[in-house]
């Protein structure tokens, strides 16, 4: 699970003699049960047959409800980083949370760096629908960090590489005037589109990453590429046991503009 869901989750620690005692995103509470289930012995608790059994108090609800809406509103002023891409980072043919993106959000966590992960990413976009999604994006969400990975779709359709250029160009510059740091994922086609094709959409990524001064990924798939097993049967998408992978080859790109972990 998400910070988001420990952050808000509360958590039973003990229920003892006349009080009731909850902790809530690591804080701690203490407050007295109905008076009418304070003597009730424990079995008959067991025994009973609906959550009526044990009445929270007014008060008790009350701190409950404060409680959350502090770590919500915790949880709310987190940094974004934003994930605009094609069907790689939407997770096609995955199961629901396993994807890369999933994967950044639980090591976010567990490295201790406080940041919220949007993935915005659709199956199927290209360089001109990120386009124009990304203005939108940008004034809802307000990223700190923008992850770029898209052109793939672009390539397999043989856009002219002038239009595809222009557009990575835009979507950084926008996300750099919006005040974000932006992370570029660079893809590779299959030779069978052409030496001279395939050259100059490789390069797409490293000139506009020099132009831009932004972090660059080379190539998403590095290490695992010629790997069948890791790949869907379409030999396009990678597999679950692929992610882990994905996140590894992003990760040295993004971890140096993420700072000190809290």
């Amino acid at each position: 699970m998400g910070g988001f869901y420990k952050a808000t989750c509360c958590d039973i620690a003990a229920l003892y003699n006349a009080r009731m005692v909850i902790s809530i995103g690591g804080m701690i509470f203490s407050f007295p049960r109905n008076p009418s289930t304070r003597r009730r012995p424990i079995a008959r608790l067991k025994r009973a047959s609906s959550l009526r059994a044990v009445q929270w108090t007014a008060r008790g609800m009350a701190i409950i409800a404060l409680a959350l809406a502090a770590a919500v509103g915790a949880a709310a002023t987190r940094p974004v980083i934003l994930v605009v891409g094609d069907s790689i980072s939407a997770g096609y043919g995955l199961p629901p949370g396993s994807g890369w993106t999933a994967l950044l959000a639980s090591r976010l966590e567990q490295q201790h760096y406080a940041f919220a992960v949007v993935n915005a990413s659709i199956s199927g976009d290209t360089t001109a629908g990120g386009r124009t999604r990304l203005p939108a994006l940008l004034d809802q969400h307000h990223p700190a960090i923008v992850v770029i990975e898209l052109g793939g779709n672009d390539g397999l359709r043989g856009t002219d590489l002038a239009t595809t250029r222009a557009n990575l160009d835009a979507m950084i510059d926008a996300s750099k005037k919006a005040g974000a740091r932006v992370v570029l994922v660079g893809m590779k086609l299959p030779p069978n589109y052409g030496s001279a094709y395939t050259t100059r959409f490789d390069a797409l990524y490293t000139d506009a990453s020099k132009r831009f001064n932004v972090a660059l990924v080379p190539f998403f798939f590095a290490g695992f590429a010629e790997r069948n097993d890791l790949f869907q049967p379409d030999r396009v998408h990678p597999t679950q046991a692929a992610q882990p992978l994905l996140l590894d080859n992003v990760w040295p790109a993004l971890q140096p503009l993420l700072g000190k972990p809290r």
